[in-house]
């Protein structure tokens, strides 16, 4: 998980599923429904963390406001 500056932060599948508590058989069949982003590297699947996080902040709920 190297990375350069100004380069995007790619994580590997497994990395995904640490970083999120995913199990990398949900991702696998989240990126086949095309429900989360990321970048397909001839047979490896890639993660870039930047649109992750966003993708992450995007599926939050916010609560109703109380009564």
């Amino acid at each position: 998980m190297t990375t350069h500056s100004g380069a995007r932060r790619l994580i590997t599948i497994k990395e995904a599923a640490a970083y999120t508590g995913l199990t990398v058989s949900t991702l696998y069949k989240m990126t086949g429904r095309r429900h989360i982003p990321y970048i397909k590297m001839g047979s490896l699947l890639k993660f870039d963390l930047a649109a992750f996080d966003k993708w992450i902040k995007d599926q939050t709920v916010m609560p109703m406001p109380v009564r």
